[in-house]
């Protein structure tokens, strides 16, 4: 073996070998997906349970149509609300109850001057006590909906047997690839999982890389080091140990949950396909080689966890912009902007993996990807290893950015 790679391999294997041993690396492994995984089911299931349960008041002329409502709001599907009924004029006494926190917000129903036509139906105004209580509004949204609808009905004579079959929710049965029944919430929820799974790993290993500069900086271990070794072959060795934890970690994940999905996921619901964990693997990868060079040079220009705070935006904003263009690749997940977002390399390994993971895009796009992935690996590690071989050996003292050009000048 060339002893430049034989150089490489030891160092690797110092990082791999301190880091699996660690109680560190055994609790992570089990609790990281227990944490995430329940967390969001957890959550999901709690919010599919839970019903509004706001004390407001409805202030009408008319007592039916209030009476109606508040039916609906007691005893609707989704909400369980406290509905009080006031006459007209008693808007002043709700708003010191607003005031007091004793009512979450009154409801004033206004009827029109003409009854006849839909265009004439009754205003309806809001005062909540925080206008940001959007669940609240939403589901008086819905009962209204609901009310007026049942009303419409019963006034073209409509049979109660049939209006309440119009008023029943539709059910709509979704198929998988294998022709079976599928659930599209446990699908949407396994994705969403390996999306923060994939955030958490490839921010949690790149920033081992960094972390572990600064640790072998402070104690002047890099000048031993740099007697017998390259930087460069340092660098690599690092990148590669430590990502060689993230794999083993990553893989024994995986391998759990094809296991899970195999003895539990008919009773479950909860399916996970070898193309999803393929493909988390491939992007894992290629995540953590992009984002921890980045992390060594930031690394090696710092002196401590402190300063290496200060730099951690260089990480986080990829990671932050692919987190908020979720809602669009979830509504739209072949639409031009996710397809653009979803190549930028920085964002293409959690952005790329969650389209495949929700919509399957075409062959040609996951292969764009990945190539533009690996040139910027390239590149960035072409940029991090000056800064590397340079930074590593500068001590109490911040580099500004002029400086940081003319180590990349450096042969």
């Amino acid at each position: 073996m060339p002893s430049n790679l034989q150089n490489i391999w030891l160092v690797a294997k110092r990082e791999y070998t301190e880091r699996i041993r660690t109680k560190a690396f055994v609790v992570s492994t089990v609790l990281i997906p227990a944490l995430m995984g329940g967390g969001i089911f957890g959550v999901a299931a709690i919010a599919s349970k839970s019903k509004t349960t706001s004390h407001i008041a409805i202030v009408s002329s008319q007592p039916q149509p209030a009476q109606d409502l508040k039916r609906e709001l007691e005893h609707g599907k989704d909400t369980s609300m406290t509905v009080d009924l006031v006459p007209s004029g008693e808007t002043a006494s709700l708003d010191n109850a607003i005031a007091n926190k004793q009512l979450d917000g009154y409801l004033v129903i206004t009827q029109s001057a003409e009854s006849d036509g839909a265009s004439h139906r009754p205003t309806f105004d809001f005062k909540p006590r925080s206008s940001a209580d959007i669940a609240t509004s939403g589901s008086i949204e819905s009962a209204l909906q609901t009310v007026l609808t049942r009303e419409y009905l019963d006034a073209h004579q409509v049979p109660a047997s049939e209006a309440k079959a119009l008023m029943e929710p539709v059910t709509v049965n979704v198929i998988g690839a294998d022709g079976k029944h599928a659930n599209s919430k446990q699908s949407f929820f396994v994705a969403y999982t390996l999306f923060f799974l994939m955030y958490m790993v490839v921010l949690l290993y790149g920033m081992n890389v960094a972390r572990s500069i600064i640790e072998e900086k402070t104690s002047r271990i890099f000048e031993v080091l740099l007697a017998s070794i390259k930087p460069d072959e340092l660098l690599a060795g690092k990148i590669l140990g430590v990502g060689s934890v993230g794999l083993t970690q990553v893989g024994i994940w995986m391998v759990a949950a094809l296991l899970f999905a195999a003895q539990a996921g008919t009773m479950s619901g909860i399916t996970i396909s070898a193309t999803q964990i393929l493909f988390f693997i491939v992007y894992f990868t290629l995540g953590y080689a992009l984002y921890s060079s980045v992390a060594a040079a930031l690394g090696a220009m710092t002196n401590s966890e402190q300063e290496l705070q200060q730099l951690n935006m260089f990480l986080m904003m990829p990671l932050f912009l692919s987190m908020g263009m979720l809602p669009v690749i979830i509504t739209s997940p072949n639409s031009l902007l996710a397809r653009i977002v979803s190549q930028i390399p920085f964002c293409a390994p959690l952005l790329m993996n969650f389209r495949i993971s929700i919509a399957m895009p075409q062959p040609w796009e996951i292969g764009l990807s990945i190539g533009l992935i690996v040139v910027t690996i390239f590149a960035v590690l072409w940029i991090s290893s000056r800064i590397y071989r340079v930074g590593i050996l500068m001590y109490g003292k911040k580099p500004n950015l002029p400086e940081i050009l003319r180590w990349l000048k450096y042969s």
